[in-house]
């Protein structure tokens, strides 16, 4: 059988110094570390065989997919089922001190983790994300394909790819900043040896050295 790859790359850092929870919304862009996370991980791949592009319609998705087409010689794509998570805390502060969740009218959004209350259904990402990757596996077959999404399509992706259930701890995600996870086809079928690597994760750790010298 044929054999393809398909990488899910997780968008870089973005410059959104209030803090909100940004979702779907527009004008929030990389910030000039993102977009340093965007060139490493693509400087990862360098060698590989990557003939098809394609990203969430969102701008720090768009940004992201930048460095690949660049590199490979590529259209970016845009797929809107790579988008991030529909959310209903979207657009604001998302905590108990200066956050939403200090306002007792919200609560009931949080009623269902399984499902979720808050946003999207995790089952409804799924297929999404699933069909997204399925269609980037026809447009590569044989050879490989990277989809620029978001940090929780990217972990249910992954999930229902390796039999897990969907719902789960948001503190135990393996889906860092510029990450790449990885999933392979064998003809029509996924395997399941996902495999996960973090090309831009030096970034982050001098970024957090630079802050605490600075403190």
């Amino acid at each position: 059988m044929t054999r393809t790859v398909v990488h899910l790359l997780r968008h870089g850092e973005v410059h959104n110094p209030d803090g909100i929870l940004y979702g779907r919304l527009p004008g929030f862009v990389l910030s000039a570390i993102g977009r340093t996370m965007a060139t490493a991980a693509s400087d990862s791949l360098a060698g590989h065989d990557v003939t098809y592009l394609a990203a969430s319609p969102l701008d720090r998705a768009q940004e992201t997919a930048g460095p690949f087409a660049d590199r490979f010689g590529l259209e970016a794509h845009t797929d809107e089922r790579l988008i991030e998570a529909g959310n209903f805390f979207e657009g604001r502060k998302f905590g108990v001190g200066d956050g939403v969740l200090r306002r007792p009218s919200v609560w009931p959004k949080l009623r269902n983790p399984f499902t979720p209350s808050w946003g999207e259904p995790y089952e409804q990402i799924a297929g999404r994300m699933l069909a997204a990757m399925r269609a980037a596996r026809d447009a590569a077959e044989g050879h490989e394909a990277v989809l620029v999404s978001h940090q929780l399509p990217i972990v249910i992706a992954r999930r229902r790819v390796e039999g897990r259930r969907l719902w789960h701890d948001p503190r135990r995600r393996q889906c860092g900043l510029a990450s790449l996870t990885s999933v392979t086809f064998d003809g029509g079928k996924i395997l399941g040896n996902v495999t996960y690597a973090e090309p831009a994760a030096h970034l982050i750790t001098a970024k957090i050295a630079k802050k605490v010298a600075g403190a």
